[in-house]
């Protein structure tokens, strides 16, 4: 038997077919050990104390200060719930990887959340709290949902099915999930800011989803965030680094519209942490050198490799390092506290396939 099995890999080597076979033999080996790898350092780093457990998932960070902020709100849900697990996971690849690769000086290994709920469920925990540290319900939200639906259907075919027919899972909702959502984050932002937009504009820096990826149609949080903190003070601005008609560009539009042609522009970066676009996108010295006369704008009418600080300050406003304020807003503990809230009223999940906001 071995004898025939030589003569046919011979015969598939001759053929030219035999590298390429060995190539995806070796790929996929190689797959399925860095998926083992992952699994085990989770699984080791997954301490049942309760039969609750909370999982936070954010898109991650390479940054030093969002590690810190993501310690922070670890500790806050740790003290908020007393009687659950707590447990941290980056929804994205690229962060995952360049965490670990220590890419901004400091190395912290994360991981998707599929290995949490995966580990989770080798637990048997009785109860499971996604909670999505998104800003808004879009593009990053909906994969949350997805990793969710695949962990419930047991898509690895490893868990047991009795137990996840029993198991509670709930969905905690991002920041804005809901019209009434952005109302109360604009009341408590307002609270936050309110000194510094008496002196000038506060213009908040979203990230949004381009127009291929707005799923949920969530980019209307960021007008509507704008709606309801200008009826608390007209000198508030939120645009985004990535949803159409509402970039830098717009923001400015606006302003100028509103009659406000120079003054203070502090800038606020709106999102869950102060990583890579809080300090450079918003805060950085991208373009400080470009005249306003020489713009290039793309497709989209944006100005790409200028950062907001620079822009607002080229076109006449005071706008510059003291002006900055690069907090995420899980390091203000009024809106982490919004989370904690979207916690304890998270929902149980009983249709996993459909998402939660079907578009229309």
């Amino acid at each position: 038997m071995k004898k025939i099995r030589f003569i046919l890999a011979a015969m598939v080597a001759i053929a030219g077919f035999s590298f390429v076979s060995c190539e995806k033999d070796s790929t996929e080996e190689a797959t399925k050990n860095n998926y083992t790898r992952y699994q085990d350092a989770v699984d080791a780093q997954i301490n049942k104390k309760n039969d609750s457990a909370i999982l936070l998932v954010a898109f991650g960070s390479t940054w030093e200060q969002a590690f810190g902020a993501f310690d922070e709100t670890i500790d806050a849900y740790k003290k908020a719930f007393p009687k659950s697990d707590i447990y941290l996971s980056y929804s994205s690849a690229i962060c995952i990887n360049r965490a670990a690769a220590g890419e901004n000086g400091v190395s912290r290994n994360y991981y998707a959340p599929n290995f949490w709920l995966h580990g989770l469920g080798a637990k048997q925990y009785k109860e499971i709290t996604v909670q999505s540290l998104q800003v808004i319900p879009g593009e990053e939200f909906s994969r949350v949902v997805n990793y969710i639906k695949d962990f419930a259907n047991n898509s690895l075919g490893d868990l047991d099915d009795k137990y996840l027919s029993e198991v509670t899972i709930k969905l905690g909702m991002p920041l804005l999930a809901a019209e009434e959502d952005v109302v109360t984050t604009a009341r408590v932002l307002d609270n936050i800011y309110k000194d510094s937009v008496a002196n000038g504009v506060v213009a908040f820096m979203g990230h949004g989803n381009p127009d291929s990826y707005d799923t949920y149609k969530a980019n209307i949080r960021y007008n509507q965030l704008e709606e309801e903190l200008q009826k608390l003070n007209s000198n508030y601005f939120v645009g985004t680094v990535d949803a159409p008609e509402n970039y830098k560009v717009q923001v400015l539009a606006r302003m100028k519209k509103a009659g406000i042609n120079s003054g203070k522009v502090y800038l606020h970066p709106l999102m869950s942490i102060a990583g890579d676009h809080a300090h450079n996108d918003m805060a950085g010295d991208d373009g400080k050198d470009m005249n306003p006369a020489e713009y290039e704008y793309n497709d989209e009418g944006e100005i790409e490799d200028l950062s907001w600080k620079c822009f607002f300050a080229q076109n006449e406003y005071e706008c510059n390092d003291e002006t900055m304020i690069t907090k995420g807003l899980l390091e203000l503990e009024s809106v982490r506290n919004l989370w904690v809230e979207h916690t304890k009223g998270a929902e149980t999940l009983e249709d996993y396939y459909h998402s939660m906001f079907p578009e229309e």
